[in-house]
């Protein structure tokens, strides 16, 4: 039976930076798309009226994509406004006036996690969550799996399991929604997709930008709970999960939920953290921070597909580019011809550009049987019409679509993975803004690793600089060396 559709969103953190960069624009799409059409109740403390959250959005969506005159003269008119502290009991009374009759409210709360268990509590308190209330979560969900299964059991005094949407927008995304329709429709990806053929698969989620203000924030937090831990954890489950027995919201999260049992937690050995020279002196950061702005991480997956396949992720920022991708490197074909065979390659590139990218041998231009590697690409731009990532998760939640949402199960997994490695236990080595990150991070310090299974394929020492992958970020990553990206076209 499908869900019914909320019939009023209410959501917390009204006046603050994610509702002016991110939520506001994505009303007026939804807006536009007809997609929503019930009363929005923003709830603040800011000393505010209506008419000055009005002005507010309408700076917002003129900054984060225009107006449309339609659509966003349809949203004014939607807004409510409720001012008020989150610990004061009149606030919730004042909400519950503006809820009038509606019966399956959603509670956004894009807040910080510390005030969660405040809001739910004094929601429940006020009458404002009937049997088909929603509350939607932002990330970060808890900060190691302590904290996240003490946010469940707030949550889950209150509401139901089924009506908790925990939010990373990153699944919002189109290359990343992309990942598994293109495995299940093409059998070309599915025929190597296992240990048999793949020899590993290393994340790349590089950030040439820094903190950007966010420095108090950031210190809080660190690369592996930022980003390695919900949004690249989310990437790879969907892409190395088993085939669903259905394309139902649970029967997906089922899958993905059992990738992340078959990963044992992570130990130091696994780990390199750095940190970018000059963070320390980020306003909000502490002078003798230890908090890693880049980290490099080695997965083992214990189930029977992919056994022995190393994963790599990378995370960091103040790097040499801006770019997300996943390559899954092959194993080696037998040697035949005088030259040594490159590695096939699989790419998917989420930004800055789409991409899904086999790299081939192919006879070198001199036909000496050295052969050189090219790639068979396909490239995608964003079209005028595109959901954003925020349209299209709170669109799901809003008609109680769960299979972008993450489940309490796999939060708790996804914690257990990294728990053991979120401590400053490990060294942070330092870095230039600019370059790859630590050298570290590049030269077989993670366990049992080794420069081969880091690029990807047994040693080489004749190989030209990224000539097994000329058009990837990893590559350069790999090689360590800013200018690669560059000179082997990863650029375009």
């Amino acid at each position: 039976m499908s869900a019914a559709n909320s019939d009023a969103l209410v959501f917390f953190g009204a006046t603050g930076d994610l509702a002016y960069k991110k939520i506001f624009p994505a009303l007026q799409a939804m807006v536009k798309r007809g997609t929503l059409a019930i009363p929005v109740i923003g709830v603040a403390k800011s000393g505010w009226g209506l008419p000055q959250l009005q002005e507010r959005m309408r700076d917002s969506v003129e900054k984060h994509g225009g107006i449309d005159a339609g659509a966003f003269s349809k949203l004014s008119s939607l807004l409510r406004y409720v001012d008020g502290e989150y610990a004061d009991a009149a606030t919730f009374k004042a909400l519950k006036r503006e809820l009038g009759g509606a019966q399956r409210p959603a509670f956004y709360l894009a807040i910080p996690p510390l005030l969660f268990g405040k809001v739910v509590e004094q929601l429940g308190a006020a009458g404002c969550t009937s049997a088909e209330a929603r509350v939607i979560v932002e990330k970060p969900f808890g900060r190691d799996l302590e904290t996240a299964s003490a946010l469940n059991r707030i949550l889950l005094g209150t509401f139901e399991e089924e009506h908790i949407f925990r939010i990373d927008h990153y699944l919002g995304k189109r290359p990343v929604h992309n990942l598994q329709y293109f495995r299940y429709t093409n059998p070309i990806q599915e025929s190597i997709w296992n240990r048999q053929y793949v020899e590993s698969i290393q994340m790349t989620m590089a950030e040439s930008f820094g903190v950007e203000g966010r420095g108090a924030f950031y210190d809080q937090t660190g690369a592996i709970r930022d980003v390695i831990q919900n949004h690249l954890f989310q990437v790879l489950s969907s892409l190395i999960m088993e085939p669903p027995a259905r394309t139902d919201s649970e029967s997906l999260r089922d899958e993905k939920v059992k990738v992340l049992k078959s990963i044992p937690p992570l130990r130091a050995t696994d780990v390199v953290r750095g940190q970018f020279r000059g963070y320390r002196s980020e306003r909000g950061v502490a002078p003798d921070s230890q908090v890693e702005t880049f980290a490099a991480v080695r997965l083992e997956i214990d189930n029977w597909r992919w056994q022995g396949v190393p994963v790599f992720i990378r995370a960091g920022k103040s790097l040499a580019v801006t770019c997300t991708e996943v390559v899954a490197r092959l194993k080696f074909p037998p040697t035949i011809f005088p030259g040594v065979p490159r590695a096939n390659h699989l790419r998917f590139r989420f930004s800055p550009v789409r991409q899904i990218a086999f790299g081939l041998n192919v006879m070198d231009e001199q036909e000496t049987g050295a052969g050189q590697t090219v790639e068979l690409l396909a490239s995608e731009r964003a079209g005028a019409n595109e959901r954003d990532a925020y349209e299209r998760v709170l669109t799901d939640a809003l008609t109680g679509d769960r299979t972008l949402f993450a489940r309490e199960d796999y939060v708790e997994e996804a914690w257990r993975i990294v728990d053991p490695i979120l401590e400053p236990r490990t060294p942070v080595y330092s870095y230039e803004p600019g370059s790859w990150g630590p050298r570290e991070a590049a030269a077989g310090r993670l366990a049992g690793s080794g420069r081969r299974e880091l690029t990807g394929g047994r040693a080489q020492p004749s190989r030209k600089r990224c000539d097994y992958d000329r058009h990837s970020v990893t590559a350069a990553c790999d090689q360590h060396d800013p200018h690669a990206f560059h000179r082997c076209g990863a650029g375009s």
